[in-house]
């Protein structure tokens, strides 16, 4: 990277950076070297607007895609129940499993004794691309040709919590920002009327991990994500309390704004700027809120399409409701259904309950996939599936066979944005244990996500506590090989 020599500060930006340095307790030293290395460029802070750090802003190269939608599924799906028939995995079931597959490996909860579990259902081959898919997904056939299929992903975590913060944020430990805080810290957002990331739940539960997963972390609050309701108002309290007027809530936010401003020109606390922006975007969305979370614009062929039954919330409401966000400028999506672990146990067999939740999400993933590509929006719009790990291929003795948490191959899809179509990427071995080709690590994912949004993956950086930090850590790769 080329010297930066003429970088020119505001002063608010400058009494800031006096005021975190200060707070963080960093003496006068680290402060100096800190202002020799950004004028040696190797950290290039992102320049935001001041009074509206959501504005859009230019990625550093042109882009693939503009907007993000992350179908999340909590638990691990089963890669072995849905998208990875094994036959040499079927010819064994029941067999103890190579040793030499073992040896350093770390589990969750197997103890050594199980054995290896054959495929639980039929599968096929469909589409040009030849994916093979379970009975389960007949949704799915519809859009084999569509997405970019990567069955080698790995990842480092094996228990849920920890493994959700790291295919998160990267990191498997609370403190660190979601990739949605990371992608609107670059690129802002073009919606003023919505905040930029989005978070919408379905399933019984909510996700292991809770906000930690949607955190900004260090970086400003304006960036984290703000979770919607799927009943009612998408956001408590938010509208104004009886007997009060727009003008006179109008009249309250320019007050407490001027009061806030007040205390930021005295303290430089960037956190004042986030409240004057929450209080200014809450006042906006009393208005853009209901008109979104109202779905009668809908037709009855599109709410049969994703399966939606008005008035209830669902995974396939939220798919449409993802839709509808990204056409009114949100830059971030990311809907979390749960519950997708399949110990065995009770409701986390892979039997019933197992078919109940690949139900739950197979209509909607494929009909939000198809609706945006008849709406010309999917061409710039990525569009991720999958967990945060896989299943294995060793049988958990429990109540009913189950599958452990598995880290060292599973299968996640992405379509649109740029990426390849009917594409098959990564292979594992015969008893899908691990990645013989086409490895793609979590941190590989996140390099391949952020150069779609055309941003380098090493660049996009935020300094704290005296080092710069990324999403990628000191890791990443892009899969070169699935971009268009």
């Amino acid at each position: 990277m080329p010297p930066q020599t003429d970088i020119v500060e505001s002063p608010l930006l400058q009494q800031t950076r006096r005021h975190f340095f200060q707070q963080c307790g960093v003496g006068v030293g680290a402060l100096a070297l800190h202002s020799l290395l950004a004028g040696d460029g190797v950290s290039a802070p992102i320049q935001l607007d001041p009074t509206n750090p959501m504005l859009p802003r230019d990625p550093q190269f042109a882009p693939k895609a503009k907007r993000v939608i992350f179908l999340f599924m909590a638990g691990g799906p089963s890669q072995l129940e849905l998208f990875s028939y094994k036959p040499k995995l079927c010819e064994l079931h029941g067999q103890a499993p190579p040793k030499s597959l073992l040896e350093g490996k770390r589990f969750a909860f197997l103890k050594g004794n199980e054995t290896l579990l054959g495929n639980q259902r039929k599968f096929e081959q469909y589409g040009e691309c030849g994916m093979t898919l379970s009975e389960l997904l007949p949704h799915h056939r519809s859009i084999v040709d569509e997405v970019c299929w990567l069955r080698g992903v790995t990842t480092d975590v094996f228990n849920h919590a920890p493994a959700k913060l790291f295919m998160n944020t990267g990191f498997q430990a609370p403190g660190r920002p979601s990739m949605g805080s990371w992608v609107t810290y670059g690129l802002g957002s073009p919606s003023q009327d919505l905040p930029g990331f989005v978070v919408l739940q379905s399933g019984p539960r909510g996700p292991r991990g809770g906000a930690t997963l949607w955190s900004s972390g260090f970086l400003p609050t304006s960036f984290q994500g703000v979770p919607f309701r799927g009943k009612g108002d998408a956001i408590l309290h938010l509208q104004s309390p009886p007997g009060i007027t727009r003008d006179r809530e109008r009249q309250f936010v320019d007050t407490v704004s001027a009061l806030n401003r007040a205390r930021l020109d005295e303290t430089g606390d960037p956190e004042i700027l986030t409240r004057i922006n929450a209080y200014e975007m809450a006042y906006r969305m009393q208005t853009s809120a209901p008109e979104l979370m109202d779905l009668a614009s809908e037709s009855a062929t599109t709410l049969e399409r994703y399966g939606v039954t008005p008035g209830q919330p669902s995974f396939a409401a939220n798919c449409l409701q993802a839709r509808r966000l990204i056409e009114r400028g949100v830059r971030f999506v990311q809907l979390y259904h749960t519950n997708w672990d399949s110990h065995g146990g009770p409701n986390e067999t892979l039997g019933a309950d197992f078919e109940k939740v690949v139900k739950d999400t197979d209509q909607a993933s494929a009909a939000l996939v198809l609706d945006l590509k008849e709406r010309g929006l999917l061409n710039d719009t990525l569009v991720v599936w999958g967990g945060e790990f896989g299943r294995t291929p060793m049988g958990e003795a429990r109540q009913t066979p189950g599958r452990d948490h598995h880290i060292d191959a599973y299968t996640m899809w992405l379509a649109g944005g740029g990426v390849k179509a009917g594409h098959i990427h990564g292979e594992t071995d015969e008893l899908g244990f691990g990645v013989i080709d086409g490895k793609v690590h979590v941190h590989d994912l996140h390099a391949t996500i952020l150069h779609l949004l055309g941003y380098d993956h090493e660049q996009l950086t935020y300094r704290f506590q005296g080092r710069d930090y990324r999403l990628t850590d000191v890791h990443g790769h892009v899969v070169q090989d699935i971009i268009a």
